[in-house]
């Protein structure tokens, strides 16, 4: 019987056109660029999703058993499924560097891709990897791709880069899979060492938080008003259940006055179906990306226009503030020289989802006071990654605690 709700959110991070998309293909045969301008500019622009279930043939040894058919090619038995996973494909271009952070916000595995065509590091890998060390993921596989373009002993030379590269991180340990993934080579290592990973130790007793991705209007162009479906949230529950029939709030919610704060106001609505994917179901856990069925207004849903919200069960959820105190912490970085903040300097801060425009009130050593452009729910003692304007560009310099 097979799985019905992933069990892992494993992300994919690594500098630009080193083939993380592609690797995702190979993985779950699912291509995750379906962004109109992705596809146009063939590069990630969007946070893009996938979801396979790992099988294993008993009758094929070593990697070779693990595979994500339902029949195995090499000795056409049934293999059964031990895990399902799912997938958050970052993009890795610098200017898209907030996109790449807020979908760190909701792994529990990294896949890091590193192009052997190229030096290690280059610069969205260095970024990459600070992200890993910043969110504490010790969940890795390195794969060296584009292996097939250098040759054995540049290849070789390459592996030789990425372990000094990763020496002293989080990853150091990490597994380098070489890989080609337009002609699955190495794939079924990956998938048996992504069935390996430790899985997270999620809360289930806790009221229920969930972080939103994604949101959609599923309604065809000229659809005909009493067949209008409610809109669909995606996203992750990182504590808790839901259950088809809970009644959810989502926040910050609505600005019903636009440019002032406390015109924000709370969305109400009932969930009317649950879906993995592949599968309808009736309670959803965290470990996996899901879909909500929702009453909302599509009209509130379209376009992604309620990423970086959060849902959770009415008068449970986290405080709304629009002004926190937090722990800043500075990245080492040899590129960026360590400076301390201006009053109202403006910052891009990722909260779960959301990448917020936050301006520095006040600050003392590593205290901070941060004021949010808008009201953001924010849970205690969240870890929120920082981007600062240097030369006219936001680098990623360190990460805030909020006291």
């Amino acid at each position: 019987m097979d799985i019905k709700q992933s069990q892992i959110n494993i992300g994919t991070l690594g500098h630009i056109d080193h083939g993380k998309t592609s690797l995702v293909k190979s993985l779950t045969n699912i291509w995750t660029d379906r962004h109109s301008e992705s596809i146009k500019r063939n590069m990630t622009i969007k946070l893009g999703y996938a979801d396979a279930i790992i099988r294993k043939c008993e009758k094929c040894e070593g990697a070779s058993a693990y595979t994500i058919e339902k029949v195995c090619k090499k000795c056409g038995s049934v293999p059964k499924p031990v895990l399902r996973f799912s997938i958050l494909d970052a993009p890795g271009h610098e200017t898209l560097m907030a996109t790449a952070i807020s979908g760190a916000n909701i792994i529990n595995g990294i896949l890091f891709i590193i192009a052997a065509n190229e030096p290690c590091p280059m610069q969205q890998t260095r970024e990459h990897l600070m992200i890993i060390n910043l969110l504490g993921i010790k969940n890795a596989i390195i794969v060296q791709t584009k292996v097939d373009l250098v040759g054995k002993d540049k290849a070789v030379e390459h592996y030789k880069q990425i372990k000094e590269f990763i020496k002293g991180s989080e990853i150091e340990n990490a597994p380098i899979i070489p890989s080609v993934p337009n002609r699955n080579i190495n794939t079924d290592v990956i998938l048996e060492l992504i069935s390996k990973m430790n899985l997270p130790d999620f809360d289930l007793q806790a009221d229920p938080l969930m972080y939103i991705a994604r949101s959609f209007d599923v309604n065809k162009p000229g659809s005909a008003i009493d067949s209008l479906k409610g809109g669909v949230l995606g996203g992750t529950l990182i504590r808790g259940k839901l259950k088809v029939g809970d009644t959810i709030s989502i926040l910050p919610g609505i600005n019903r006055q636009k440019g002032k704060h406390s015109a924000y106001s709370e969305i109400l609505t009932v969930i009317v179906g649950i879906n993995t994917g592949t599968d309808d179901i009736e309670e959803a856990r965290p470990g996996g990306l899901i879909g909500l069925a929702t009453q909302i207004d599509p009209a509130l849903t379209k376009a992604d226009s309620l990423v970086g919200m959060v849902l959770g069960h009415k008068g449970k959820m986290p405080k709304v503030s629009e002004e926190i105190n937090a722990v800043y912490t500075q990245l080492a970085r040899n590129d960026i020289q360590a400076t301390g903040f201006s009053k109202e300097e403006p910052i891009a801060l990722s909260v779960g989802t959301a990448t917020v425009l936050s301006y520095v009130s006040a600050s003392k050593k590593n205290k901070v006071k941060i004021r949010f452009s808008h009201p953001v729910p924010v849970v205690k003692g969240t870890k929120m990654a920082v981007m600062r304007r240097i030369n006219h560009r936001l680098r990623l310099t360190g990460y805030a605690v909020m006291e």
